[in-house]
């Protein structure tokens, strides 16, 4: 198989995908969403309409909010690492859901779906052994 000596670095290559995903969610998308406060986590939280969730627009935003500050932290740390994708998991799914239902276009809804599909393969994958799951309850 070619390239297959680099097999032994599955773990590094794993840690070097956490550490970018997770300081881009926490950093630039996370915590700019956590300081806007209740009137930018009810734009935020519109999104759900997209959904049928119509309610509480202020509340859903602060919960992606959430998602995406905290869901980077996890990332970055690798600690209850599977539970905080499925944090990210949905909130991606609303963000691509939210972007297709604006513009009607596929093309124009790719990165949320493919931060979507990254997410899912994490959960699926796990943390690998450069994670605090690994070293605290392997």
């Amino acid at each position: 198989m070619i390239l297959s000596s680099l097999n032994k670095f599955r773990d590094l290559g794993l840690f070097i995908l956490r550490l970018g995903l997770g300081l881009t969610f926490t950093l630039v998308h996370g915590y700019s969403k956590i300081a806007a406060g209740a009137d930018g986590w009810k734009k935020l939280g519109e999104a759900t309409k997209y959904l049928g969730i119509t309610f509480y627009p202020e509340f859903w935003g602060f919960m992606s909010a959430f998602a995406e500050f905290f869901g980077g932290i996890i990332l970055l740390t690798g600690l209850f690492f599977r539970p905080g994708m499925l944090l990210l998991i949905i909130n991606m799914l609303v963000a691509f859901l939210s972007v297709y239902g604006r513009t009607g276009a596929i093309n124009q809804s790719t990165y949320p779906l493919e931060i979507l599909a990254v997410m899912i393969a994490l959960f699926f994958t796990g943390p690998g052994k450069y994670s605090l799951d690994e070293k605290w309850f392997k």
